[in-house]
């Protein structure tokens, strides 16, 4: 196998090779190395070298021996440091003694974990550009930023160095770089996928974890392998009538479908990106679906208070356990400023606020839940605009406060955080184009646990408008 046959395959076509004796795992491994380093120079991705053997994963998975990357946030691996993204993790990171629960599965699943990829100090921010890796450089252009904060993962799939790669999500860090970078990215449902063992739910609620992927059925097979309920979750969900690869064939028709491209925000939308949904939309009828423009209400204004106060709740999480394990103190050394505003706002935080933004919560759900008795879906923007500039968000700038900075990150990403106030699923396909060849995501969201249907009309567009063949200038077969 060389590079370019490769870059060519998404994960269950790499695997279904491996399977069939065609091409040996470990040369897999070698080609996903090689593809690494030819990339990594340019990209910055990777937070350390690709390991020369995988990670130990279970050969007979139904994906086993495909190369992996893994976030360096949240997920991890026995034996493996993690670093946040920040120096108050020390020098050499902290490293656990045991694997999360979903690493764990991806491990079961057989994918080869061949490196660690990039994410802003935390998570905590929608670019990805720590002070101690760098900013990661968008493979389609390398001025633009990936987005944040799985932007590491997105950046190695486009670039045709991984098939897929694990990311998390607590206010559009899967769907966000999905879109900047021309990725496939699914959010799941709040309690769908385990944050185990140390985690009942991640960030008040709005965190997910899952995968960046290049194809709607790397994303059903798997969510296939990695979902699922865990003794003591505090979510029980409920497993689907059907393994979710099943939904690939589904021909769905006469949906009810809302489109909505104004920024709930009020901030601008760029023309293309609006071209972009309308597209899509218009694809969507073809299919025989009902589309409609229309929108849930709710009281964008009260959204944002809660915002700013789960946000900085989590900086405080975050910092909090760092610390713990690092020994290492919080402060201007240890922490970038926009991180350390957040810590402080957080510890500042007092019970009954904390208790008004989970009431702000529920009353965003219920309206949000009411609009999915109305329609099946909607479909809008992923992210306001192509891939931004690097340094669109300064991490580091200490002159403004922990709610001017979730506001900022907020303005300029204003489509994702409802879904992860809300819990509920959503997804970024990369089916537009800017007039200078940057990809737009398109947002296809649906009511809690609706996620078969999410991936049975992904379907339905991918092969409606497919976007397999668009490569970046910096990609690994060039």
């Amino acid at each position: 196998m060389n590079i370019e046959e490769y870059a060519e395959l998404d994960a269950t076509g790499v695997a279904e090779l491996i399977r069939s004796g065609a091409v040996p795992a470990d040369e897999v491994h070698q080609v996903a190395v090689e593809a690494i380093g030819t990339v990594q120079p340019e990209i910055n991705a990777c937070v350390a070298e690709p390991w020369s053997s995988p990670l130990d994963y279970d050969r007979t998975g139904p994906f086993a021996g495909v190369p992996f990357g893994l976030k360096d946030l949240v997920c991890h691996a026995a034996g493996v440091p993690s670093r946040w993204g920040s120096r108050l993790t020390g020098e050499r990171g902290v490293v656990f003694d045991h694997d999360s629960e979903l690493m764990a599965r991806f491990r079961k699943a057989g994918l080869a974990t061949t490196a660690l990829t990039a994410t802003p100090e935390m998570g905590y921010g929608g670019n990805t550009e720590p002070l101690v890796n760098g900013s990661t450089r968008n493979p389609w252009d390398l001025s633009r930023s990936v987005g944040g904060s799985s932007g590491g993962s997105a950046a190695l799939v486009a670039s045709g160095a991984v098939p897929v790669a694990h990311a998390n999500d607590a206010g559009g860090s899967i769907r966000i770089p999905s879109s900047f970078n021309g990725t496939v990215g699914l959010k799941p449902s709040r309690g769908v996928v385990s944050l185990g063992p140390h985690f009942a739910e991640g960030a008040t609620g709005l965190a997910s974890e899952f995968v960046i992927t290049r194809s709607v059925r790397d994303v059903a097979g798997i969510l296939d392998q990695v979902a699922g309920w865990v003794p003591g979750e505090r979510y029980r969900v409920q497993a689907p009538s059907r393994p979710y690869v099943d939904e690939l064939s589904a021909e769905h028709s006469g949906l009810r479908i809302a489109v909505h491209t104004d920024s709930w925000a009020g901030t601008a939308v760029d023309r293309d990106v609006v071209a972009a949904v309308e597209s899509v939309a218009s694809a969507l009828r073809d299919l025989g679906h009902h589309v409609e423009a229309a929108t849930p209400t709710f009281d964008y204004d009260e959204f944002m208070v809660a915002e700013c106060r789960f946000w900085a709740t989590f900086a405080k999480d975050c910092v909090v356990a760092a610390s713990a394990l690092s020994g290492l103190a919080p402060g201007p050394e240890t922490l970038e400023a926009s991180t350390l505003a957040g810590y402080e706002a957080g510890l500042r935080m007092t019970a009954p606020q904390l208790s008004e933004a989970l009431d702000i919560q529920n009353r965003t759900s219920r309206a949000l839940g009411e609009f999915f008795t109305r329609y099946d879906l909607i479909i809008t923007p992923t992210t306001n605009s192509p891939a931004l500039p690097l340094g669109f968000l300064d991490h580091d700038d200490d002159t403004i406060s922990a709610e001017e900075w979730t506001h900022e990150f907020h303005d300029h990403l204003s489509f994702t955080p409802l879904f992860n106030q809300t819990g509920t699923p959503a997804i970024s396909l990369p089916l537009g184009q800017s007039s200078t060849g940057l990809p737009i995501g398109v947002q296809l969201a649906a009511d809690m646990c609706q996620e078969p249907l999410l991936i049975a009309v992904s379907a339905q567009l991918e092969r409606a408008m497919p976007w397999k063949g668009r490569r970046p200038a910096v990609h690994v077969s060039r």
